[in-house]
């Protein structure tokens, strides 16, 4: 069963409480690229302040550590742009 954006966006509201958040699903933009047969490829915008202070890798862990159960039912790829509220 694959993954949806739902689900992606579902975990990342309970795990990171974000004031947004916005998950698109890319994967048609991917098609005939050898890494769509391993999964789908998503995009995800996040504004939390939990984010606050953290350096942009320990920002996107948070994000991985929130899909942790979700990568392996699919997910090849996935772009994060984790904000704090108030950051350009």
């Amino acid at each position: 069963m694959s993954v949806s954006a739902a689900e992606i966006e579902q975990a990342l509201r309970a795990a990171l409480a974000p004031q947004a958040l916005d998950v698109q699903d890319d994967s048609h933009l991917h098609a005939g690229h050898a890494g769509a047969l391993e999964g789908r490829h998503f995009s995800v915008r996040i504004v939390s302040p939990g984010f606050k202070g953290l350096a942009r890798v320990a920002r996107h862990r948070l994000v991985y550590d929130a899909l942790h159960s979700l990568m392996p039912r699919g997910i090849h790829a996935l772009a994060i742009d984790a904000r704090v509220p108030d950051e350009p």
